[in-house]
């Protein structure tokens, strides 16, 4: 008999190393992969932790028990898997990362052909079906067979040692490594024009994790071509072990050794990645740290600039600069709920040419409609370079045009009774109700979102307002006030 898996979520995999995930089931979780697929050719990747390695071994082997043949890229961030899966033509990819997860996690990003995601209600769930229906015994054959009669000790995984071997699974003919990173790099540096960047000095904080590997790669092509831009790295080696923290610069707490780095070296800006670098967080030249709703707005204007009456997709948390910027610039503005499978399968369904969430996930059409953590600054680059104004500067406008609250979680013992209590307060009174994800309310000159978070007992609370600080201020006081019954 086989035991139920816990570690699948909505969109991904995740779980606690040893309790919810293990060799073992990532090997089930390979071999139901490749047969929910009928998967004839997989990508897989993972990120620099420890256990990536060994899961990413025992998952291909599973792999190539369903029926597939593995190409493995080796350490990679999520967005090599996405580009590599289209690039490659195959019939999906994983990618074995927990991101910004504590070091005792990990997990798994998945995609099939043309790397559209895959969620629950789009095969993870018959994925784990499958995954459950190979018998504890059978698994346990398998895995003998990989790892030569090695039996999986705990310790030794947890400190990344590999009990599935390589050569094992060579010698099973359907399996073999290759490097894409030339090429992915080729492919991001497209989204702009080299030629127009200016003299730039740019701090890059890695976290340790796996943009690093990707940074280099993108540092040859520009010095190949002579572009003047210089590279302050700080936790820039890939280390497993995070010495300097899990690399999430979301946590206020991490953002210091970036901000104080661009400060030091008088950089034009600042730029800081998470494990897996499907998301950058940008600093300016005076080491502050930039809220991701500003980017979107940004980004947006780089688009329509390069693509007249372009379509952007942006998610219902904060909006009105990103409209507005849209709007001025002759694009098509589009609202949609937030979350990765919503955005990407709203922009496929308009073409948009970029989607941003205020996160710091932005998505692109001519990178699979996926996310990427290398395109965003390398546009914010460009843009710095043509309009010849600071990233302060232009941050600056839309901030005063617009000021926000930034997202405000509180916890509940009841969720659903604090949305009923901001209903009753500001529905009849607001001009515009939106539901496409929480509630919205628009008034005159401010506007709120609220949602409650699908996982936990939390409300996640959003405030903006049309260049009135005082007023976002004393709207977010009065709300959270309200939220938490003070």
């Amino acid at each position: 008999m086989s035991q139920p898996i816990s570690c699948f979520k909505a969109y991904d995999i995740r779980g606690e190393l040893n309790i919810q995930l293990t060799e073992a089931v990532a090997y089930r979780i390979g071999r139901g992969f490749a047969q929910e697929l009928n998967a004839k050719t997989v990508v897989v990747g993972g990120d620099v932790r420890l256990t990536s390695a060994p899961l990413k071994l025992a998952l291909a082997a599973g792999l190539i028990d369903g029926g597939a043949k593995v190409i493995d890229l080796g350490m990679t961030g999520t967005e090599e898997i996405y580009f590599a899966t289209k690039h490659l033509g195959v019939d999906g990819g994983v990618e074995v990362t927990a991101s910004h997860n504590p070091i005792n996690y990990n997990g798994m990003k998945l995609v099939k052909a043309g790397s559209v995601p895959i969620s629950g209600d789009t095969g993870l769930n018959r994925i784990k079906l499958a995954a459950e229906t190979f018998s504890d015994d059978e698994v346990h054959t398998r895995l003998m067979h990989y790892t030569g009669g090695e039996v999986i000790n705990d310790d030794a995984f947890f400190a990344g040692h590999c009990h599935v071997k390589t050569a094992a699974l060579i010698a099973s003919s359907c399996y073999e490594q290759q490097d894409c990173l030339s090429d992915y790099a080729e492919h991001v540096v497209s989204y702009i024009d080299v030629n127009k960047l200016k003299p730039l000095k740019i701090v890059v904080n890695a976290g340790n994790g796996a943009a690093g590997k990707a940074l280099d790669a993108i540092e040859a092509i520009f010095n190949n071509q002579n572009v003047p831009v210089e590279f302050i790295k700080i936790h820039h080696q890939p280390d497993g072990q995070f010495p300097n923290g899990i690399p999430n610069p979301l946590l206020v707490e991490n953002r210091a050794d970036t901000a104080e780095a661009v400060k030091k070296h008088g950089a034009d800006f600042g730029i800081a990645w998470d494990g897996d670098f499907d998301r950058c967080f940008l600093f300016d030249a005076d080491g502050r740290f930039i809220e991701g709703y500003y980017i979107v707005g940004l980004l947006a204007q780089a688009f329509i600039d390069k693509e007249p009456a372009a379509k952007i997709i942006y998610d219902p948390r904060v909006f009105w600069n990103t409209q507005d910027i849209i709007k001025k610039a002759g694009g098509t503005p589009i609202m949609c709920k937030t979350g990765h499978a919503f955005i990407k399968e709203r922009m496929r369904k308009e073409d948009a040419v970029y989607g941003g969430e205020m996160s710091a996930h932005h998505y692109f059409r001519d990178f699979a409609y996926c996310d990427s953590g290398m395109i965003p600054w390398l546009l914010i680059a460009e843009l710095v370079s043509t309009q010849a104004i600071p990233l302060s500067e232009m941050v600056d406008t839309r901030i005063s045009a617009f000021p926000s609250s930034g997202e405000i979680n509180s916890v509940l013992n009841d969720a659903d009774a604090a949305i009923e209590r901001i209903k009753a307060n500001y529905e009849k009174a607001a001009l515009v109700v939106d539901k496409t994800d929480g509630i919205g309310y628009e008034f005159a000159q401010w506007r709120f979102n609220l949602r409650k978070s699908n996982t936990e007992p939390v409300v996640r609370l959003n405030v903006e307002s049309k260049g009135d600080v005082a007023l976002m201020e004393n709207k977010t006081a009065e709300l959270v006030a309200l939220i938490r019954d003070e």
